[in-house]
């Protein structure tokens, strides 16, 4: 006959409806999400204050990784303002984010819609990424004139061999106030593009090699500069934009300080086809790519709807902490 063992399980604290009125201010507005027992709204809730605190870490190595699609849309604003405001030490991203990033500086995208005819756009020569429209000519021939120039300037100044993290900089020095390279090169945050070749950037320094034997990408310098960082870090954290090769270079490069101590991560997709976009947070745990001890929350949402209101309410704490 086997023993009865009861475990008491710890049920919380009651749900309460949300109350807001016109005074209700957007800070106040997160701390009844934490209340509300609501399903995401938690995660929200939680996430802001694991940046929060994160931020006002002094201790901490502070990355943000994030997928070059959202800098095509109007959160290049934001992921520029984060930048500027010095919230974090790396930034980890795809190569499409510098393509933006520089055709939006130097030209303009348009809007449209997921249902326009795209064998139409095509034939007006301009690319559709989701909702936002793409002229041909904001595209690939302005990257691959600017980038040309660029590389020209440094090459001629003796430079024969450059990581991402250096290949950001160049074009950060060349772009102006509205660009998110530019306040990482102003503000020196070393931005890092592990798939630097999967776009318009990449290609074209490969094309610029073609004619220029001598010139390399050093994709171990990259290695050598987070290693650096991460070897020295006391702590270290990350707001995570989104999947892909972004966030799981952030999460393998600090596994060898045995993990985040702090980690939000905004996704859309899910977990149930084993996909590490779909991975939740504390699925890193089991890599020892997040302690164990950590401070982590993951939430399902669109995050061109969700980060401005996230970034108001961090504006609002950190203003209050400052």
């Amino acid at each position: 006959m086997y023993d009865e063992i009861f475990v008491m399980i710890d049920v919380g604290r009651p749900v309460k409806d949300i109350k807001i009125d016109s005074n209700t201010s957007i800070e106040n507005i997160f701390q009844e999400l934490s209340q509300s027992g609501g399903f995401e709204s938690v995660n929200l809730s939680d996430g802001l204050e694991i940046l929060t605190e994160m931020i006002s870490d002094d201790k901490c190595l502070k990355f943000i990784s994030f997928v070059g699609a959202v800098v095509s849309t109007g959160l290049r604003g934001i992921i520029k303002d984060m930048m500027k405001n010095k919230w974090f030490d790396v930034g980890l991203t795809t190569c499409g984010a510098l393509d933006h990033d520089i055709a939006r500086h130097f030209s303009h995208y348009n809007e449209g819609s997921f249902t326009m005819d795209d064998m139409e756009l095509a034939n007006q020569h301009i690319h559709r990424l989701g909702n936002v429209l793409v002229p041909m000519d904001s595209y690939g021939p302005l990257i691959e004139e600017k980038m040309t120039a660029f590389l020209e300037e440094e090459y001629a100044a003796g430079v024969r061999e450059m990581n991402t993290a250096e290949i950001c900089k160049m074009i950060g020095k060349h772009l102006g106030e509205d660009s998110f390279l530019y306040w990482a090169y102003k503000n020196d945050i070393s931005i890092v593009v592990p798939g630097i070749m999967d776009g318009a950037v990449g290609n074209q320094i490969w094309m610029f090699s073609q004619s220029h034997g001598d010139f390399k990408l050093n994709l171990f310098g990259d290695a050598d500069l987070l290693s650096g960082l991460i070897f020295k870090a006391e702590k270290s954290g990350a707001f995570m934009i989104g999947g892909g090769i972004s966030k799981h270079h952030t999460l393998w490069w600090n596994q060898y300080r045995d993990g985040l101590d702090y980690a939000f991560y905004i996704t859309t997709a899910q977990e149930f086809d084993g996909s590490l976009s779909g991975a939740l947070v504390r699925e890193a745990i089991s890599w020892g790519k997040v302690t164990q001890t950590a401070k982590q929350s993951t939430l399902h949402a669109e995050v061109t709807t969700i980060l401005p209101f996230i970034y108001a309410a961090l504006l609002s704490k950190l203003n209050k902490t400052a």
